[in-house]
């Protein structure tokens, strides 16, 4: 009732007068793109910069949209300057879309379906404040987001439009259903090659007595769902299965402390996102609770800022799944390099500078004891998560989300007469593209990147499903480490889709050498 009673106000227009003039203007949402520019195909981009949405009044009597957004994610904004980089880097490109420049308008989801399904009608329907209502500002595609939950709201808007929607990350298996989700694609493989690689892998290993631990959240149950169907058909029997969530009460994470303690169980599969897991990984350090081997899901087993010494003392030798990193060439330079605007769409940097320099962008604020930002400072200079790209996975997942739907356009651009995939063979209109089209043509992209990847979807939306297998290791300095100990194709013949690494060692729980035998 809540989602349906946002939609019903954020849908509707309210036509105010001010000094006789008839003002159009969306009602009930105020807020602006954290970024944005102009275009002549505008791509939308929906994060979740903020990880925890407030309540500005949860009695519900007023607008139920008034949401604010806390605990800001520099990871997220990392996600932000990679498509507009990989747009700008297109808008500079002889050969893909050489006539054409690419705009792109990208919004916070906090993450909350509320403001993920606000954002959604925000791109669509962005109705310029004019004294018309009819002047549309609608994106031909959008990237994101980065959670499951969040993506259903959005895609599931944007879906009857015929909109389509490129997710880096939301690898709920759910969204491979192409009747629930026409125009959705995704850069990430499904979590249903994951979740079976999961099953496959304990067996592997010869591990069938095993605890299991999910969030709380689609990502998290769907994922065990499909990993204890799998599981069952490998053999492997599953002594509990447990969901955890960062809002839940310290109580509950005791309580399931306490249900790892009693069982006999000696490995542990966590289907899990990393937030959700430090929180349980703290508490059974509390207790010491050690020595337990932990598969991970790739919501968690490469999370880097899970990588501290304490987490580490309870999930060393932790085995998992994680989409292969690569390099992309000068993204780390454009990141650094990156500058706040305190003009209205484009504050996306703002909050982050003023954390990281301790400093305000707001000028002229009477007994404010805070230093104004003089934009002199350099984030070269910080040891900052936003500046760090030794893990771009994830972030190369969002550069071949904005590259797929810049060679869908240059394939409808390149269309000849009466050679077109639409009635009568006709092209789309080069000078007024519509997202079903833009849609249509990427289902036909196939690509190569700079990094030698193969980009192409299959009929349900999905990449091909390839990982790497990591391992949690501490090195000669003392830092801990993901190692890649093999690779998983789930293209192979079945036997033959792990690859272990002959040249590299396995560090397995306890600090073993040799693996846990049950």
């Amino acid at each position: 009732m809540q989602l349906r009673a946002d939609l019903m106000v954020l849908a509707l227009l309210t036509v105010t007068a001010e000094a006789g003039d008839t003002v159009c203007q969306a009602y009930g949402t105020k807020e602006l793109p954290q970024f944005s520019k102009g275009g002549d195909i505008n791509i939308g981009g929906i994060f979740s910069f903020h990880q925890n949405p407030v309540a500005v009044n949860p009695t519900l009597q007023v607008n139920p949209g008034a949401l604010q957004c806390e605990w800001l994610d520099p990871g997220e904004l990392q996600y932000a300057q990679t498509m507009i980089f990989a747009i700008e880097e297109i808008n500079n490109s002889s050969y893909l879309l050489p006539n054409l420049s690419l705009g792109y308008r990208i919004y916070d989801s906090c993450p909350s379906i509320p403001v993920s399904v606000r954002a959604s009608l925000a791109l669509m329907n962005e109705y310029e404040k004019s004294q018309s209502c009819t002047k549309t500002a609608t994106v031909q595609a959008v990237i994101g987001d980065t959670t499951s939950t969040s993506t259903i709201g959005i895609a599931r808007t944007m879906g009857p439009f015929h909109i389509p929607v490129i997710s880096h990350s939301a690898t709920c298996a759910c969204f491979s259903n192409r009747r629930e989700y026409p125009s959705f694609f995704r850069t990430v493989p499904s979590d249903l090659y994951q979740n079976r690689a999961l099953a496959k892998l304990v067996k592997h290993f010869g591990w069938t007595w095993v605890g299991a631990i999910r969030s709380n959240s689609d990502y998290g149950n769907n994922g065990m769902a499909t990993f204890l169907e799998a599981a069952a058909s490998e053999g492997v029997c599953v002594e509990y299965s447990v969901a955890i969530y960062r809002t839940d009460p310290r109580q509950w994470f005791l309580q399931v402390v306490d249900i790892i303690k009693r069982s006999t169980s000696k490995v542990i599969v966590a289907f899990a996102d990393g937030t959700d897991l430090e929180i349980l990984i703290k508490e059974l350090y509390r207790q010491n609770v050690t020595g337990l081997q932990w598969v991970g899901s790739e919501g968690w087993v490469t999370y880097r800022y899970l990588a501290s010494h304490i987490n580490y003392a309870v999930v060393q030798g932790a085995v998992g799944f994680a989409v292969p990193n690569m390099v992309i060439p000068g993204l780390g330079t454009f990141i650094a390099k990156t500058r706040p605007s305190t003009q209205p769409g484009n504050k996306g940097l703002v909050e982050l500078w003023e954390m990281t320099f301790n400093c305000s962008m707001t000028t002229g604020s009477e007994g404010s004891s805070v230093r104004g930002c003089t934009l002199t400072e350099s984030l070269r200079e910080t040891d900052s998560r936003y500046t760090d790209v030794s893990d771009s996975s994830l972030l190369n997942n969002v550069y071949k989300a904005v590259y797929a739907v810049g060679h869908a356009v240059h394939l409808l651009t390149t269309c000849q007469s009466g050679q077109g995939p639409f009635e009568n063979n006709t092209c789309a209109d080069k000078h007024n593209i519509e997202p079903w089209q833009v849609l249509h043509y990427l289902t036909k992209v196939n690509f190569t990147t700079k990094n030698s990847e193969v980009v192409f979807f299959d009929d349900h939306g999905d990449p091909p499903a390839r990982y790497s297998l990591v391992n949690w290791q501490m090195d000669n300095t003392g830092s801990i480490v993901f190692e890649t100990i093999g690779y998983y194709d789930a293209s192979r013949p079945e036997g033959q889709q792990f690859e272990m690494k002959e040249d590299v060692s396995t560090v397995w729980a306890g600090h073993q050498t040799k693996i846990y035998l049950q």
